[in-house]
C-alpha cells in the first residue's frame, strides 16, 4: 500500500513513543535525523505531541488522594503534551519555529522547517489537534504515529486472531471506537479527531512511530504497513 504526500505533514506522535517508561533520548536521536533528511527535501512537518505516559503519572498521582473531574484529568494531560512539546521543540530548535502551538490559530503560517504543537483545551485530544492543524493549513491528511500499527477488526489484546485493516472508511471506524472521548482512552484515531477528520474530509494514516524505517517508505510513497482511514 502507498500514499502520495504534498509538501507539508502533519504527525500526531505519541507521547507514549519518545516516552515510554522514561524519555528515549535513543528514539529521539534517531527522530531528529528522520526529520532532517525530509527537510532536506523541502519538505515541512507539524508534529503534534502526546502526553503519553508522564500524563498518566500525573492523573494517577491525582487521583489516589482525591476524585479527580474529567477536566481535570485533561489539563494534567495538556500540561503533559506542554512539557513533552518543548523538550521536542529544543531538540529541533535551529529548524523550528520558537512558539508552540498551544492554542488554534496561534501560528497563521508555517514559517519554518518544523513546528511543534501541544494539546490545547480539556475535551480535545492531540489527535484532534492534528486533525484541527491539517484542516487549519489545508493539509489532507495527517498521521497518527502511536503504537497501535494498524486499525484492527477488533482489540489485539482481546483477541489475537483479529486482523488488521488496510483501508477502512470514517463510519466504519466510528462504529470500531467509542462514541465519547474518555481522557486516557487508547484508540488510534479518537472519537472526537474523528468526527471532524470525517466531517472535514481529511484523511488519516496510522503506523507505529517507532518503526521510522517504515516511516520513511511512507513519506517517499513506498508500500508501508499501517491503515489508511478515510
Amino acid at each position: 500500500m502507498k500514499y502520495s504526500f504534498g509538501k507539508t505533514v502533519v504527525i500526531a506522535l505519541g507521547g507514549s513513543i519518545m516516552h515510554p517508561d522514561e524519555i528515549d533520548v535513543a528514539y529521539l536521536k534517531s527522530f531528529e535525523k528522520f526529520i532532517r533528511k525530509f527537510i532536506k527535501k523541502d519538505f515541512k512537518f507539524v508534529v503534534v505531541v502526546g502526553g503519553g505516559r508522564l500524563a498518566r503519572v500525573f492523573q494517577n498521582a491525582a487521583q489516589e488522594v482525591s476524585a479527580l473531574p474529567d477536566e481535570d484529568k485533561d489539563w494534567l494531560g495538556i500540561h503533559s503534551t506542554r512539557l513533552n512539546a518543548h523538550l521536542l521543540r529544543t531538540i529541533f530548535r535551529k529548524v523550528a519555529d520558537p512558539v508552540v502551538i498551544d492554542e488554534r490559530g496561534k501560528i497563521k503560517k508555517l514559517k519554518y522547517p518544523v513546528t511543534i504543537a501541544s494539546g490545547w483545551v480539556p475535551g480535545w485530544s492531540t489527535d484532534f489537534v492534528a486533525a484541527a492543524i491539517a484542516k487549519d493549513f489545508k493539509v489532507q491528511e495527517f498521521i497518527v504515529a502511536g503504537k497501535p500499527a494498524f486499525v484492527y477488526e477488533a482489540d489485539p489484546a482481546l483477541d489475537k486472531n483479529t486482523k488488521p485493516y488496510q483501508r477502512i472508511g470514517w463510519p466504519a471506524y466510528r462504529k470500531l471506537i467509542p462514541k465519547k472521548w474518555i481522557p486516557g482512552s487508547h484508540a488510534p484515531v479518537d472519537p472526537v479527531a474523528a468526527r471532524l477528520s470525517e466531517k472535514a474530509k481529511l484523511q488519516s494514516i496510522i503506523i507505529n512511530g517507532r518503526d521510522l524505517r517504515n516511516f520513511e517508505k511512507l513519506l517517499n510513497g513506498k508500500d508501508f504497513r499501517g491503515t489508511i482511514i478515510g
